[in-house]
């Protein structure tokens, strides 16, 4: 048994893309969905070096030593601007894909928040039949209640779960943003950045306080199971009344 696990653990680590092959993989389907970032990626690399060999030979043209130090450290810089190009290009084009589909929110908020935020793939409050979804962030700010979906539909799931927070909370500040690609809404790309922007009123041990307390919230309605698809999700007789 130990020999064939062993053997199955190498197997699968064999078969795990290295890290230049994952790069080329991501390089791809940027290049495939964003034209523009080939030109960027190109000019990323290019214009560091550009700059040093210029730099290196303008100031330190005699200097063999100082010449091939200044063009490594161009090409280092080049290198490391190529990588934080390709990342936010990536990030853009991979936003891009799931925007307006359901759950789309509920990804972004697991996958890209960071630090002292307390937040879950699966909406607070869904309605089946529209795929209207609330999902809620706990950070500095407070609490974040992020609509996805109709913004005439989730007004009441929200408005009901708005009034459940402050409720519970009552002097915890409860802020409100909805992603979409109308007018006013929050793009998917700029989520992150826009929950940055809310006044920062808690510190960590009241914001783990405010995310213990809201699990008592959580616990009293039936939870979605993880994996399920909305879109195949019949609705309850309860929300067709």
């Amino acid at each position: 048994m130990a020999k064939s696990s062993t053997a199955a653990s190498s197997n699968s680590s064999a078969k795990e893309p290295g890290r230049f092959k994952q790069i080329w993989q991501v390089l791809k389907m940027t290049a495939k969905y964003d034209k523009a970032a080939v030109w960027l990626l190109v000019g990323a690399v290019i214009v560091p070096i550009a700059i040093a060999v210029a730099v290196a030979i303008i100031f330190f043209g005699t200097n063999i030593i100082m010449l091939v130090l200044i063009i490594v450290l161009g090409l280092m810089s080049g290198l490391l601007l190529f990588m934080f190009t390709l990342n936010w290009r990536a990030e853009k084009v991979a936003f891009s894909q799931i925007e307006g589909r359901a759950g789309a929110t509920g990804q972004v908020l697991q996958s890209s928040l960071r630090g002292q935020w307390q937040t879950s793939e699966m909406p607070v409050a869904f309605n089946a039949k529209t795929q209207d979804a609330v999902y809620r962030a706990i950070g500095k700010p407070g609490v974040v209640l992020i609509t996805e979906g109709s913004p005439s539909g989730v007004k009441r799931i929200f408005e009901e779960e708005r009034r459940r927070t402050q409720r519970l909370l009552s002097n915890v500040p409860v802020h409100h943003l909805h992603v979409g690609t109308g007018e006013g809404d929050v793009k998917l790309l700029k989520l992150r950045r826009e929950l940055g922007k809310l006044p920062k009123k808690l510190t960590k041990p009241e914001i783990l306080a405010v995310a213990n307390r809201l699990k008592s919230l959580s616990g009293n309605q039936l939870p979605i199971p993880k994996g399920i698809d909305p879109y195949k999700m019949r609705p309850s007789r309860s929300q067709m009344r």
